[in-house]
């Protein structure tokens, strides 16, 4: 795991969030109020670094949801078979970049693991209307942490329909069979009134994080226009344009990074599951539903880091492979007593050799990158500089250093990519009284011309560090 602030595995929203948690501020599109909560509690932990503290989060997150995997295999299958499930799940390379470092994917991977847990197994053991409540209050508070939840919104539809056997008939057929299935309305609504309940008092958070003018404050939420920016994420709805030979491109992409979770054995032991010892449950519908829906999402979301969205359709894939290893332990038992716990035994050991070539890949633990970038900017800047920062790194890095580490409060952090935002601008004027802002959409330029007597730097991080600073005044 990282030991402090990482750009490592695509984890360059780290700062951000970190910060956001850290002053009660909003996080960037889509918010992510539940997950802005719990960070903030995990800040709390008084061991190592701030950010340190806010990776264990995922680390946290990542682990439990391995080990609800575990939990859903065993339920129905071999403990063996769950062992391996919850390991193919918990070293796949995508799923435990994510565990190292600070991001809401690892919370994401555990809320679609519970929600899978309650519609597939523990509503068998709790009475109707309890399990109603408590799958709405939990799905709301998943939107709370990741809007894309909400492609998991047919899980409650599946939950609510039960099936009545007609034992007078030996063989149904197809519609026959489609008939004694009955949806329980009464459950349905339940749920849905639960969901929307949570997720309103969840999402109510960030319009009272805005009232109080945190210095991070994407969309100022305390006004309808800008919570309904923030949280639909206007500002990345142009990335689903994609033409049909893009997309052709990304779905082989989609097959090679399925291959890359699992390695080869895994990826024919997880389809073995699914083809051969396929058995219509509930489990099964709702991961071929969750492994479609978030395929389908990350596919024609057009961004560099889509393939995060993939986490739980990794996950369902992780059950596959576990289902898929029981039924081969149980056909090689047929031939050898021992067979099955041999055959078990030797797909655990591979799955430590493949955990062991990817540790390299996913280790996190000696990026240093981000730590030194801020720390090296709030070294060399000029008393009462105005840093100007460009890109992600740069701009959230420093609000780390600059908003959650309190370093430096002489300086003026500007982001020159939000500065067409009149949100933006107001955060600025609420944080730093005494810089002056030229008017509507001002320029770099123009804001430097507007504070004359105060040093300016600008700073942007493409592959090497690149900091510029003037004491000119």
């Amino acid at each position: 795991m990282a030991p402090g602030l990482t750009w490592a595995n695509d984890g360059s929203d780290g700062g951000d969030l970190i910060a956001a948690a850290s002053t009660g501020g909003v996080a960037h599109p889509t918010g992510y109020p539940f997950y802005l909560m719990i960070a903030r509690g995990f800040q709390f932990i008084p061991i190592g670094s701030l950010a340190y503290r806010t990776n264990l989060l995922s680390a946290i997150a990542i682990c439990s949801a391995a080990v609800l995997v575990y939990l859903l295999v065993k339920h129905e299958h071999s403990q063996m078979a769950g062992l391996a499930a919850g390991f193919a799940f918990g070293v796949a390379p995508v799923v435990w970049s994510q565990a190292v470092i600070t991001e809401v994917y690892g919370l994401h991977a555990f809320f679609a693991a519970l929600l899978l847990y309650l519609t597939s197994v523990l509503g068998t053991n709790l009475r109707r209307a309890r399990l109603d409540r408590l799958m709405g209050i939990i799905f709301g508070l998943a939107l709370g942490n990741h809007i894309t939840t909400i492609l998991l919104l047919p899980l409650l539809l599946f939950s609510s329909y039960s099936y009545s056997h007609d034992n007078s008939i030996s063989s149904p057929s197809f519609i026959l069979w489609i008939k004694n299935w009955h949806l329980d309305l009464r459950s349905l609504l339940r749920q849905l009134a639960w969901l929307v309940l949570t997720g309103i008092l969840v999402y109510a958070t960030l319009p009272l994080r805005a009232l109080f003018h945190p210095p991070i404050n994407w969309g100022n939420p305390s006004t309808l226009n800008g919570f309904g920016w923030l949280v639909s994420g206007r500002l990345y709805q142009n990335e689903f344009l994609l033409t049909l030979p893009l997309i052709g491109q990304r779905v082989q992409a989609w097959i090679a990074l399925l291959l890359a979770q699992f390695g080869l054995v895994g990826l024919a032991v997880g389809l073995v599951g699914l083809i051969v010892f396929f058995r219509t449950s509930p489990l099964m519908r709702n991961t071929i539903w969750t492994v479609s829906v978030f395929s389908a999402f990350a596919i024609v979301y057009g961004t560099a880091d889509s393939y995060v969205y993939l986490i739980p359709a990794f996950l369902c894939f992780a059950i596959w492979v576990g289902i898929g290893l029981d039924g081969l332990m149980k056909a090689a038992v047929r031939r050898v007593r021992v067979g099955g716990w041999a055959l078990g035994l030797v797909f655990i050991v591979y799955l430590f050799l493949f955990a062991i070539g990817t540790k390299p890949q996913v280790d996190a633990s000696q990026d240093t990158r981000a730590e030194q970038f801020g720390a090296v900017v709030m070294e060399q800047a000029p008393e009462h500089a105005i840093v100007f920062a460009q890109g992600d790194e740069a701009l959230f890095t420093l609000w780390y250093f600059h908003y959650a580490l309190h370093q430096r409060p002489d300086l003026a952090v500007v982001s020159s990519d939000l500065l067409s935002f009149e949100w933006y601008l107001d955060t600025l004027r609420t944080t730093y009284p005494d810089l002056h802002l030229p008017g509507y959409l001002p320029w770099p330029a123009s804001v430097m011309a507007a504070n004359p007597n105060r040093p300016t730097c600008f700073v942007q991080y493409v592959q090497i560090s690149d900091i510029q600073c003037s004491t000119d005044k």
